[in-house]
């Protein structure tokens, strides 16, 4: 058996743009995610990144199948399910859960909390109506809520507490895989802390594996073992948690860092931001060569923006998609500002190595 659970390749997901009424043509397209490409030990958390609107959570959705990818591969377990029927994908969905970024919204205000978490047995036919209420309070309380609240309706908990039934939710028919949409962005820091620790102490217990989306970098590097850092729907560099917070060699992860407060007031004095100019593009019209060059300050102009980067090993499993990648780290603003040394040598160099 195979130490990759889930494997992506190219995966695509294009939202078209029409024009009429009556006789629809399509004359653009959001690309929302185009081309991304990770692998998922089994046991292990990956860990997903970036700005608000750079595609983590269609890629989420396009894992899961509730929105069909426009292209690319989706392997889960050895099996590709990205060409499978709705009948073919049901016995495979027991091995795949989410928990939603929303805790009010994720939650039916209609039915109780018994008949939400125990929705999944149902819907898969797993035990009497007993056993699924036994299954169900046994939930409750491992994520932490008192088995009484079986009976209660969504309205009557608070946020982390809604939290926790959606990770019971997730957990109900012991999946492989769960994907985790910014589960604790809506939540207080003390909320947060109780629920990331909860996900810990439940994928030691369980042997789950995690796609952990998140915008907050002290989440993701508290919880995960590789980070993919995403950009404008594509991912821009891929490396283990301690290798990418002590050695970003993408300029924007280096951007993105420097803005991660320090809870030292000495050292946050001490410390450079660097400050990205220019808003995220849009992915009606996306730049042209490398995606991240217009807010680039390493920016060299006639290969950054002529030629598109690839994802290529930087350093043992570090991956980065870059032609002129950070050597070091930390990097002041007027040392990120200088172009590569390489640059002078021709586009022969630029070949996104170090």
């Amino acid at each position: 058996m195979s130490d990759d659970l889930l494997v992506v390749e190219g995966l695509k997901k294009h939202f078209p743009v029409t024009r009429g009424i009556i006789f629809q043509r399509q004359v653009a397209a959001v690309k929302a995610v185009d081309g991304v490409s990770f692998t998922v030990k089994r046991g292990e958390t990956l860990g997903v990144v970036g700005e608000s609107g750079c595609g983590k959570s269609t890629m989420a959705r396009c894992i899961m199948r509730l929105i069909e990818p426009t292209a690319g591969s989706v392997v889960f377990d050895g099996r590709e399910i990205t060409g499978l029927s709705r009948h073919e994908l049901r016995p495979i969905r027991r091995e795949m859960m989410m928990v939603f970024q929303d805790p009010y919204a994720s939650l039916n205000p209609r039915k109780r909390v018994g008949a939400i978490v125990g929705e999944a047995l149902e819907v898969h036919k797993i035990g009497t109506a007993t056993e699924t209420k036994r299954r169900v309070q046994e939930l409750l309380e491992i994520v932490g809520l008192n088995p009484e609240h079986y009976n209660r309706f969504p309205h009557e908990f608070s946020g982390g507490q809604r939290q926790r039934i959606g990770v019971a939710r997730a957990l109900a028919i012991n999946p492989k895989l769960i994907v985790c949409d910014e589960p604790v962005s809506a939540l207080d820091v003390s909320v947060q802390a109780q629920i990331l620790n909860l996900l810990k102490d439940l994928q030691k217990e369980f042997g789950l594996t995690y796609v952990f989306i998140a915008h907050d970098l002290n989440v993701v590097r508290h919880i995960s073992d590789r980070v993919l850092v995403m950009y404008l729907g594509h991912a821009v560099e891929v490396a283990t948690r301690d290798e990418l917070y002590h050695h970003p060699r993408h300029p924007y992860t280096g951007a993105l860092l420097s803005a991660v407060p320090v809870p030292n007031p000495e050292l946050a004095r001490a410390r450079q931001q660097i400050l990205l100019e220019g808003d995220v593009p849009s992915p009606l019209n996306p730049p042209s060569g490398c995606w991240f060059h217009p807010r680039c300050p390493r920016h060299h102009p006639g290969v950054c923006d002529v030629r598109e980067p690839q994802l290529v090993a930087a350093a043992g499993d570090h991956r980065v998609a870059c032609h002129f990648p950070l050597e070091r780290w930390p990097m002041n603003a007027a040392e990120m500002a200088a172009p590569a040394a390489s640059a002078s040598t021709g586009a022969g160099t630029a070949t996104g190595a170090p």
